[in-house]
């Protein structure tokens, strides 16, 4: 396998850890989902199917196919492209909220996707391309880490407009970790972090609703009623799985117990069915998938480079947001476990970003 990825560039072992992983994730998304409000145990995973994971292998192979130079020159257009529908999000009538609070999605003709997902591969580019412009300028604050870091915070912002909490911690993460991987000072990261923790706690001053949530994270037992429910029922779901787990299908929580089993809940699902030793691996896999990818970013140019990273740290950091909220060591931030839990432009959007990540292989 190594000779035959050297021989025609691309990188096999990064590519069929991604489509195990995927494998995976529609398999455990079968069996949390069979329980559902439809009465149809197959309709989450084949919408999953349908809408996710058949056009996102489309977008995989052109994304790994489409040329890394062309590529890099029209990063800025497509991230335009990307935080112009962030926008039209918040044009009413077009932007939906589906029940929830944030106002996160665009329906358009019986269509509906989220754009922050998107938005997230188009920042990773658009960062890629400034950090590789301005190179070792990013370290002077006026000329390189500012300008870099407002391209970075405009889709922060308006995702925060909707507004989405989780998704925009994420894309925060993003855009700290690129902002490091791409050369920037310690001095200007830590500045940032600090300005970060002081807007986060103006947030959640100004919403009850988010106080409410981080007091219920600190103390679930006091909220049993209300938002502490889904806590205390996902630590069940972990707690009850053990070390082997009860059986791929056989989740007690997933009967109408824990809430959304085959989103955001659904890494307890897996913890409750395969266990300990099981959902533990996984994570494993995520981090060898993480130093595969760093090992495709040791050998690329700048602005791939930094892309690889980008995505990975997005990939790494949404799991550990998603995961630690399941384990109680995390405010809920309902955001998606990549590849894993429902939602067809999550999937989509991943497996664009991954093939992105195989492009740039191919010039290593």
């Amino acid at each position: 396998m190594t000779q035959r990825a050297q021989s025609k560039g691309t990188d096999y072992t990064f590519l069929s850890y991604i489509f195990l992983f995927l494998l995976f994730g529609l398999v455990m998304l079968t069996s949390a989902s069979s329980v559902n409000r439809f009465d149809n145990p197959f309709f989450f995973i084949t919408r999953q199917i349908l809408f996710g994971a058949i056009p996102g292998v489309v977008l995989f192979v052109i994304a790994s196919k489409f040329p890394y130079k062309k590529l890099q020159k029209y990063a800025p257009v497509f991230a335009g492209l990307s935080f112009l529908l962030l926008a039209l999000v918040l044009i009413p009538g077009i932007g939906a909220d589906y029940g929830t609070r944030a106002q996160s999605w665009i329906s358009l003709f019986g269509f509906s996707f989220q754009p922050a997902e998107l938005a997230k591969v188009g920042m990773i580019l658009a960062l890629a391309w400034y950090g590789a412009k301005i190179g070792p300028k990013i370290k002077d604050f006026k000329h390189g880490f500012l300008p870099i870091l407002l391209l970075g915070l405009l889709p922060v912002g308006l995702i925060l407009l909707q507004p989405d909490l989780g998704s925009a911690a994420i894309m925060f993460a993003i855009c700290f970790g690129v902002l490091f991987v791409a050369g920037s000072k310690m001095s200007h990261l830590s500045a940032l972090f600090g300005l970060a923790i002081a807007a986060l706690a103006v947030l959640i001053i100004i919403a009850p609703y988010r106080a409410e949530r981080l007091t219920t994270f600190l103390n679930p037992n006091e909220h049993l009623d209300t938002s502490g429910y889904h806590i205390l029922q996902a630590q069940v779901a972990v707690g009850s799985g053990g070390w082997m787990g009860r059986g791929l299908g056989h989740s007690r929580q997933k009967h109408a117990y824990l809430p959304e089993v085959h989103a955001d809940s659904i890494f307890a699902i897996i913890a409750e069915e395969m266990g300990v030793i099981i959902s533990s691996l996984m994570i494993v896999f995520l981090l060898i998938i993480a130093r595969r990818a760093i090992c495709i970013a040791k050998h690329a140019d700048d602005f791939g480079r930094i892309l690889v990273l980008g995505v990975i740290i997005w990939f790494i950091s949404q799991s550990f947001f998603n995961i630690g909220s399941m384990l109680g060591i995390m405010p809920m931030t309902g955001v998606p476990l990549p590849f894993v839990s429902h939602g067809g432009t999550a999937l989509m959007v991943a497996l664009l970003a991954a093939g992105l990540v195989v492009n740039v292989s191919k010039q290593t």
